[in-house]
């Protein structure tokens, strides 16, 4: 590292780099499509699998999880104004509940859980790319991939390439976004005026309720809405943080809460909640019935729905483990950021292979499935720690306060969910234990005790400074939390 500190070499040294904070800054007008660009899981894309019908217990359980998400998005406001790191809920469980479940919720989000919900989410792009142009016919598997490829390469050279450029980019996406769930809430509106009310009739049945049903249809909410969290990622990268993130979270769980019924009434003025549960893109399906002279239009609107929300997922979720490299739980090339374009380039790139090799493996279904309960698990356990270190530090300044009974509520129901999960899907949910505690032996070798060999260490400290002379990388001079 002696070579890069010296100061004949102006390009590559750590301390003479400088830092333009401005370059990571996100104003408030651009955080709102980067918990926006969420609205996607639902509306526009309703795999078989997560379907179910209107007024069905799964249904209303899932619109219990719409009001738990909503006190969740409150009490990650609160983090997200108390503890001015990037980061989320790795930076929440460090500063309130210690290292190791910070470190374990480092290690299976970005081994397991991200590059799992990125390929999902990149298959589906590459889906909608390249089935209309093979209809009626089935669309080659190994062209679906290489398109999904082509996008999850897209996306990470805009973020290595610049902070502003991604933003601008999720604005973007966002807009065409919004304007196809626009498209389809007109005409399911006007169908509505006009009377279409039969698929309405008896929509509150009752069938058949069982203990082991719970947990998925809770996931089915919470999955729906789950971008309330990915704005506490990049904390110290938004301007005047205490008043924006709370704005932004709140304008934007309306705003999804509004668009989200909207679209599904309009769904059920033209399709019956049989042909819902049977079709794999309901979006098409209706726009087909509905808007036949744009129907085409369609699935180019959805494929940049889900390019929004990839590109969204790498904005937010490297800068997590950049955090984590920072504080010492990942190897320190991570904390660095371009030396000129000030992005956090290796905690981009790292992300890249990984969803690579998963998207040709195609085991991404299994992982989605048992994803959930990691980081709901995860998720509970941060705002445990809010309410512990509430009573432990209670000076501590919170420009934003979550009302007790509302913090309470939203944990006691959390690991009400994960602990039931043990009980309908012990198979998912026992792999997701093990995976998650297979961190528990690599943070005590490589962190708490540090028993790493010196030979490997050598090598490793080798390959860390070459990569940091190819990628032109250096640490922040600038503290920025």
């Amino acid at each position: 590292m002696n070579e890069l500190n010296e100061k004949n070499n102006p390009r590559l040294y750590p301390e003479g780099c400088i830092y333009n904070r401005s370059s990571w800054e996100v104003k408030r007008f651009h955080l709102i499509p980067h918990v926006l660009r969420r609205v996607r899981r639902r509306p526009l894309l309703l795999p078989r699998q997560r379907a179910h019908s209107r007024g069905s217990p799964r249904q209303r359980t899932a619109d219990r999880g719409v009001e738990l998400i909503a006190t969740g998005a409150l009490c990650y406001a609160e983090l997200g104004t108390s503890f001015t790191k990037s980061g989320g809920h790795y930076t929440y469980l460090l500063e309130t509940l210690g290292p190791l479940p910070a470190f374990l919720r480092l290690w299976v989000e970005f081994l397991f859980i991200r590059p799992a919900v990125a390929s999902y989410i990149s298959l589906a792009f590459g889906r909608y790319v390249v089935e209309p142009l093979f209809a009626p016919c089935p669309a080659p598997t190994a062209l679906i991939k290489l398109v999904s490829i082509l996008g999850v390469t897209f996306v990470v050279a805009v973020n290595c390439w610049s902070v502003s450029m991604a933003s601008r980019t999720q604005i973007t996406l966002t807009f065409i976004k919004m304007f196809a769930l626009v498209l389809i809430i007109i005409p399911g509106v006007i169908a509505l005026a006009k009377g279409k009310t039969e698929h309405f009739q008896n929509g509150f049945e009752l069938d058949s309720v069982t203990l082991d049903r719970l947990p998925l249809a809770f996931y089915n909410g919470l999955y729906a809405y789950g971008g309330w969290f990915y704005l506490n990622f990049v904390t110290e990268e938004v301007i005047n943080p205490n008043r924006n993130i709370p704005l932004a979270i709140i304008c934007s769980m309306v705003t999804v809460t509004v668009f989200y019924v909207l679209v599904n009434v309009a769904y059920y003025t033209m399709m019956t909640p049989a042909e819902l549960l049977l079709s794999d893109a309901v979006a098409v399906t209706f726009a087909n019935r509905a808007l036949q002279g744009v129907a085409a239009v369609i699935p180019v609107l959805v494929a940049l729905s889900c390019l929004g929300a990839l590109n969204g997922g790498f904005f937010g979720s490297p800068r997590m483990l950049f955090v984590g490299a920072r504080e010492g739980h990942w190897p320190p090339i991570f904390s660095m950021i371009h030396i000129q374009r000030h992005t956090p380039l290796p905690a981009v790139l790292f992300l890249y292979p990984l969803v690579v090799v998963m998207l040709i493996t195609g085991e991404i279904y299994q992982l989605i499935n048992f994803a959930s309960f990691s980081r709901w698990f995860f998720i509970a356990l941060a705002t445990l720690g809010m309410l512990i270190h509430r009573y432990r530090f209670p000076h501590h300044p919170r420009p934003f306060k979550v009302p007790l009974a509302i913090a309470v509520t939203f944990t006691v129901v959390c690991f009400f969910i994960v602990g039931l999960s043990l009980y309908s899907d012990p198979w998912n949910t026992g792999r997701s234990c093990a995976l998650t505690l297979t961190g528990v032996p690599v943070y005590y070798v490589t962190i708490y005790r540090f028993r790493v060999p010196r030979r490997l260490r050598k090598v490793f400290n080798y390959c860390s400074k070459q990569l940091q002379i190819l990628l032109e990388v250096a640490q922040q001079e600038v503290q920025t939390y």
